[in-house]
């Protein structure tokens, strides 16, 4: 896990007979803004040597906070280190936990395959709509029809949906059970369990790992873990929670400025980032970002995640009985 204090960037060019090649690179640092341009540096030059040897590369690295990002660190605010964890504000403006051994799992309940089954039923609806408004020899009942067939699909999937989620307990009882199957085959395992706005959270308590662990990769896929936190725990080498609520579900509907909210910010800009968060941060002290629900499996705590579960539960305000968000 790299979070860097000090980022540049460097852009290099050269044309030749044939074509102008240009390659920008970002460069990071802990120590200082001159070592974080001297790797922007070397990086700009030796893309540009291999793609000037034939090789394919991307020739403008993309300016990203942390989601989606490839071979480029957490390019985030940093707000707190607390021994090797850090708190950073991410691209949306909430608080973030980031920690290189303490595994956080996020199960998100939202249905990711109901999404599909929707757009197939109404797809077929619209198809059916617009063939008996051809039979018809209205184009505009087939217009009025295929509406009609889309919406009305789409909510009957949602509310049959619903319907056969809480037969079975609900999503969260769904979310539990695999909990437990899990936790029956590593009776070494020790889980605590927060419920988030769209899920739930589990941390895991009886040792430390390697974000890279197979065992990390088979739990994620026992418990359904969000596929795109999984994506980025590899590629950034970490675990991360987030520890403040998100803006949009606190009444802040505009994005932090400026966008799209890399850091750095540029100095002539950093007074309208700062009006913003002031915003959001006296919004964000009435709400929690989860709440503790409890513990299951093994009792036992590793000190080191015990440290970093006490720093996350106060700055989440998991027990203060917030509503969450």
């Amino acid at each position: 896990m790299i979070v860097p204090s000090y980022w540049a960037e460097a852009t290099l060019k050269h044309r030749d007979h044939k074509r102008q090649v240009s390659v920008r690179r970002f460069g990071w640092s802990d120590t200082s803004q001159a070592d974080a341009q001297a790797l922007a540096d070397a990086r700009a030059r030796e893309a540009l040597e291999r793609l000037q040897a034939g090789e394919s590369l991307v020739r403008r690295e993309p300016r990203i906070a942390y989601n989606g990002a490839q071979g480029v660190p957490i390019r985030e605010e940093i707000l707190a280190r607390e021994g090797d964890a850090i708190v950073t504000r991410n691209a949306y403006g909430a608080h973030c936990l980031n920690t290189p051994n303490v595994l956080f799992v996020d199960i998100d309940f939202d249905p990711r395959d109901s999404l599909g089954a929707i757009l197939k039923v109404a797809a077929v609806a619209a198809a059916l709509a617009a063939l008996a408004g051809w039979l018809l020899q209205s184009w505009q009942m087939g217009v009025i029809l295929g509406f009609l067939g889309v919406s009305l699909s789409g909510v009957a999937l949602k509310y049959l949906h619903r319907a056969a989620k809480a037969s079975q307990g609900g999503a969260e009882r769904a979310a539990r059970k695999r909990i437990e199957r899990f936790l029956a085959a590593h009776p070494g395992w020790g889980f605590r369990l927060y419920r988030t706005p769209a899920g739930l959270r589990a941390l895991a308590t009886h040792r430390t790992f390697d974000p890279a662990d197979p065992e990390v990769m088979r739990c994620f896929a026992a418990l359904d873990a969000d596929p795109v936190y999984v994506r980025m725990c590899l590629n950034q080498h970490c675990f991360r929670a987030r520890l403040s609520a998100k803006p949009w579900r606190i009444g802040i509907g505009e994005h932090m400025r400026p966008r799209p909210g890399v850091w750095p910010v540029a100095p002539d800009r950093m007074a309208r980032r700062q009006a913003w968060v002031a915003k959001y941060e006296a919004a964000a002290k009435a709400y929690a970002a989860c709440m503790l629900l409890d513990s299951v499996g093994s009792r036992q705590t590793h000190p080191d995640v015990a440290r970093v579960q006490r720093l996350h539960d106060e700055l989440c305000r998991a027990t203060s009985g917030l509503p969450i968000a």
